[in-house]
């Protein structure tokens, strides 16, 4: 039997021991209705108001009074190190390109991506490739996600942003929902980048 989950409870807001967890990519922790597979093999089907995106140590509550805990899947990432100047000089150029980044005192975290590595160390990096999890910063203002621009691969980064447009509107990328958006600008209206994450293990 397949347990649902309507319910988020971020870190710190419930107690354990949780019953099973979930690994997720930093892609997969932005959903809102997905089914994944636990750890114990078990099937358990989100089904949120609302897309949110989640970060290890939060959990879903199930129906019968569970939590299923949320952690963070080992990825590929290139690391960047440089001295301090150099490096707050590289995170200007990677946040011009709107990149997500996980950065930490004396090193710089994204994902794998040959043209902006090769940027990087062109401009002093020292880039290693690693695997580990991903937490990249996230908006402005704390809320919503960067996403990348597409360098001839998908990224599947979601984002929620307002675009200046003259019809005046907000755009949502990203959202992992089996729902429509409700709008659709057709080919002619391309930002030029790659959205939103997606799931083999979505429901159809």
């Amino acid at each position: 039997m397949t347990a649902i989950a309507h319910v988020l409870r971020r870190a710190g807001s419930w107690q354990g021991p949780a019953s099973d967890h979930v690994v997720l990519s930093y892609a997969d922790r932005l959903l809102r209705r997905r089914r994944l597979y636990c750890a114990s093999g078990a099937a358990l089907l989100v089904d949120l108001a609302e897309t949110l995106g989640v970060v290890a140590g939060d959990a879903f509550e199930t129906g019968a009074g569970g939590f299923v805990e949320i952690a963070a899947a080992d990825e590929p990432l290139a690391e960047i190190h440089a001295d301090g100047a150099t490096l707050v000089r590289l995170a200007w150029h990677i946040g011009n390109r709107h990149t997500p980044a996980e950065i930490t005192p004396g090193r710089i975290r994204i994902a794998r991506d040959h043209v902006i590595e090769d940027m990087l160390a062109r401009l002093g990096a020292s880039v290693a490739h690693v695997s580990a999890p991903f937490s990249p910063e996230g908006g402005a203002y704390g809320t919503g996600r960067v996403m990348g621009h597409d360098h001839g691969h998908s990224h599947t980064y979601g984002h929620l942003h307002g675009h200046g447009h003259s019809h005046g509107h907000d755009h949502t990328h990203g959202l992992a929902d089996d729902h429509s958006l409700g709008h659709d600008h057709g080919p002619a209206h391309d930002h030029g980048h790659g959205t939103g994450p997606d799931s083999a293990h979505r429901d159809a």
